[in-house]
């Protein structure tokens, strides 16, 4: 039984309705939308429809790659479902998925909530289950609809996220020249409050811990209800970090970074990813930036760029691929795929 692990395919989702830069210039008339595009790279981002949960596009996404593999429905093995959303406090969605999907009942399922590292930690456990002999064929997802969290009138994180979902088939391979390498994770719990949405949990429930909403020092109205994301802070960390995950993973994997065809790093927004190519001096055919029409989908935002950059012919059959995430926690984590 081989145990090397391989991401055969992957289906994305988009919802179908779609926020504008022109939308929210009428919605802000103060935002400086130009200098907004520069920094964030996003053009529009997709909105999940009223009751559309992650859980949802997930499903959705899933489909997809089933109209496109239908051989995949009998032989997925196991669920991994990455998301801060879920369909209910109990059970976990992935188990919900497995009947929405038609999957069989000797299939394992279980949820996990990692933010903008999530695809990392997702392709790390799917690459465990194969190489253990538990699984042969995992489908992981990935979903967000990270905008119901976000406050109507936050103008800055309103125009940095997009919902979406993706569905990822990691899968037993015996070639030789494909595989997922070796991972490294990083963790800095100090900084958890600075992308956070603090009220809502066990710590801190509603309707108990209710606030009235309040302004920050830009204009942004917050609610500890509501999602927060400390922006110079994530930039700092962001860009310091992500150079020496680079260097690290390489040196586990035993490979120069004249080795990688392309670097896909989460797609946080476009200065924090210009700023990392920058410190690592890669040319930018080699950085790969596709967030324009998506805005930042947290987990999702990785296989999103795999799959653009596979449709551009950026990469194929053969392809070195530096992943990297970095977000929520703070966490961050990296790896190889030959594809």
């Amino acid at each position: 039984m081989s145990t090397n692990a391989c991401i055969e395919a992957i289906a994305t989702y988009l919802p179908e309705a779609v926020l504008t830069n022109d939308i929210l210039q009428q919605a802000f008339p103060d935002l400086k939308i130009k200098e907004l595009t520069r920094l964030t790279g996003v053009v529009q981002r997709h909105i999940a429809a009223p009751g559309e949960t992650a859980g949802d596009m997930a499903f959705r996404a899933a489909e997809k790659l089933f109209v496109q593999h239908p051989e995949y429905r009998k032989q997925v093995d196991f669920i991994i479902f990455c998301s801060a959303g879920r369909d209910y406090l109990t059970p976990a969605t992935a188990c919900v998925l497995q009947h929405r999907l038609q999957l069989s009942e000797s299939v394992g399922a279980f949820d996990f909530n990692q933010g903008c590292t999530g695809y990392l930690y997702g392709l790390s456990m799917a690459k465990g289950l194969i190489a253990t002999g538990v699984a042969r064929k995992v489908l992981l997802l990935t979903a967000e609809a990270i905008t119901s969290t976000i406050h109507p009138l936050d103008k800055s994180n309103r125009a940095i996220f997009g919902d979406g979902a993706t569905a990822s088939l990691i899968a037993a391979t015996d070639r030789p020249d494909a595989g997922i390498g070796e991972f490294v994770f990083g963790t800095d719990g100090s900084h958890h409050e600075d992308i956070i949405v603090r009220h809502g949990g066990e710590r801190f429930p509603l309707p108990e811990s209710a606030e009235a909403d309040f302004l920050d020092a830009f204009g942004n109205v917050r609610n500890h209800a509501r999602f927060f994301m400390n922006g110079s802070a994530v930039f700092q960390f962001s860009v310091g970090k992500a150079p020496v995950l680079v260097q690290q993973v390489l040196e586990k994997n035993k490979l120069h970074m004249s080795d990688v065809d392309l670097f896909v790093f989460h797609q946080a927004n476009q200065v924090i990813l210009e700023t990392i190519g920058k410190k690592l001096r890669l040319a930018p055919a080699k950085n790969h930036i596709c967030l324009a029409q998506t805005g930042n989908t947290v987990a999702s935002s990785i296989p999103f760029a795999i799959e653009d950059a596979l449709l551009k012919k950026k990469i194929g059959q053969g392809s070195h691929l530096l992943l990297g995430g970095f977000g929520v926690g703070f966490s961050w984590g990296g790896t190889i795929v030959r594809l």
